[in-house]
C-alpha cells in the first residue's frame, strides 16, 4: 500500500470531475496502538443512487475510535486499510440520483458508525443520505464536526430514554466529555436541574459554565453529600456516561422509581437494582433523528467545546491525546 504525507495534483473522477479519483485518509492497515494509523492514498468511495459525497472540513474523534483501532468492530471482518471515524462535517460535492434533500455546496454533518465505505478520518466520505443532515443555524463546520455522535447521544438520552421534565433533578455523570457537554445545555434546555459529575477542577468550571446548577469534581467530591444537598428527597434520572464506582455512588442518590440511562459501551455498566428503571442504549441516525437534534442545538445555541483539534495527518497524534485522558469535551481532526 502506498504511503503519502505530501498533497500532489491528482487525475479528476470522469463520473464527478471537480472530485479527484483518490483522496488522502487516516487509516490502519492492522489493528494495534496509534502508531498504526497512517496517512494512505486511497480511491474516493464510489456513489450510489441513494447516496452523498461529502468534502469534509472536521471529523470527530471518539473512544470508541481507538477501540476499533485497536481490534474491536461491530460486525463481521473488516477490510484493510481500515479509515476510522465515525462522524464529521463538511460540504456536498456529489449526491446520486435519488437523492433530494441536498444540493452540491451545502454545509452538512454526519453520523454513520462503523460506515461501510469508510470512515471519516478522510478527505472525502460517502454516506446514505438519511444519516446526512444540514448543519444547524449557528455551527460552523468546526463545531458541527465534532458533534454529530456525541449531540445524538446526548439529546436521545435526555428526551427519548429518560425523558427529562420541567424541574425535575438531574446527575450528569461524566458531564465534562464530549456527550456531557452537550447533555448539560440539552438538560437545561428542557428546565431541568442538573448535578454535573464531572472530572478535575477544570472540568467542573466548564460544567458550571455550561449551565449545571452543582458541579464537582467525582475523583475527589462526595457525590453522597452533594446530591443530598442538591435533591434531598432522591434525584429523579441519573446520566451516566462513564462507568464505575462514582456512577454507582450517583445512582445511589436515586429516589424509588428513578431512571437511569446509559450508553452502550461504558464500562463497568452500572449494576441493576430494584425499583430503579435502568436502559443501556445507542444513539440513532436518521433523518427525524437529526432534525430533532437540530432543534435543540437552535433552540439551546449550542456551546461546543474542542479540546484540540489535530490534522489528518497527526491522527496518531490524536489518539494518543485521547488514551491520556481528561478530555474536555471533544477532539477533532482538520480533514482538509
Amino acid at each position: 500500500m502506498a504511503v503519502t504525507t505530501t498533497k500532489s495534483p491528482r487525475a479528476k473522477s470522469s463520473e464527478t470531475p471537480d472530485v479527484p479519483r483518490t483522496m488522502r485518509a487516516a487509516a490502519i492497515e492492522r489493528f494495534g496502538g496509534p502508531e498504526v494509523l497512517r496517512i494512505h492514498e486511497l480511491p474516493v468511495p464510489h456513489l450510489n443512487h441513494d447516496e452523498v459525497l461529502i468534502r469534509l472540513h472536521t471529523s470527530g474523534v471518539g473512544s470508541w475510535d481507538a477501540e476499533m483501532r485497536a481490534g474491536w468492530w461491530p460486525q463481521g471482518e473488516p477490510q484493510f486499510p481500515l479509515v476510522l471515524g465515525t462522524d464529521g462535517a463538511g460540504t456536498v460535492v456529489a449526491k446520486g440520483a435519488h437523492v433530494r434533500r441536498f444540493r452540491e455546496g451545502d454545509g452538512v454533518y454526519s453520523y454513520s458508525f462503523a460506515n461501510p465505505k469508510g470512515g471519516f478520518y478522510a478527505e472525502y466520505v460517502v454516506v446514505a443520505a438519511e444519516k446526512v443532515a444540514p448543519t444547524p443555524a449557528g455551527l460552523t463546520l468546526d463545531k458541527a464536526g465534532a458533534i454529530p455522535t456525541t449531540g445524538l447521544t446526548a439529546i436521545q438520552g435526555i428526551d427519548d430514554v429518560l425523558k427529562i421534565k420541567r424541574e425535575e433533578t438531574l446527575i450528569i455523570h461524566g458531564a465534562s466529555g464530549g456527550v456531557g457537554t452537550l447533555a448539560i445545555q440539552f438538560a437545561k434546555l428542557r428546565e431541568a436541574r442538573v448535578l454535573a459529575v464531572a472530572s478535575g477542577a477544570d472540568g467542573v468550571a466548564l460544567a458550571r459554565k455550561l449551565g449545571a446548577d452543582i458541579a464537582i469534581d467525582g475523583r475527589t467530591g462526595d457525590i453522597a453529600v452533594a446530591s443530598h444537598k442538591f435533591a434531598p428527597e432522591g434525584v429523579d434520572a441519573v446520566l451516566g456516561l462513564s462507568g464505575g464506582a462514582p456512577l454507582e455512588r450517583s445512582i445511589v442518590a436515586l429516589k424509588s422509581g428513578g431512571r437511569v440511562a446509559y450508553p452502550n459501551g461504558v464500562e463497568p455498566a452500572p449494576e441493576r437494582r430494584p425499583g430503579i428503571h435502568m436502559t443501556g442504549y445507542d444513539a440513532v441516525a436518521g433523518i427525524r433523528e437529526f432534525a430533532h437534534l437540530g432543534i435543540a442545538i437552535e433552540s439551546v445555541k449550542l456551546q461546543v467545546p474542542i479540546a484540540v483539534a489535530f490534522s489528518l495527518d497527526d491522527a496518531a497524534k490524536a489518539h494518543e491525546r485521547l488514551a491520556k485522558g481528561h478530555v474536555l469535551g471533544k477532539i477533532v481532526l482538520r480533514c482538509q
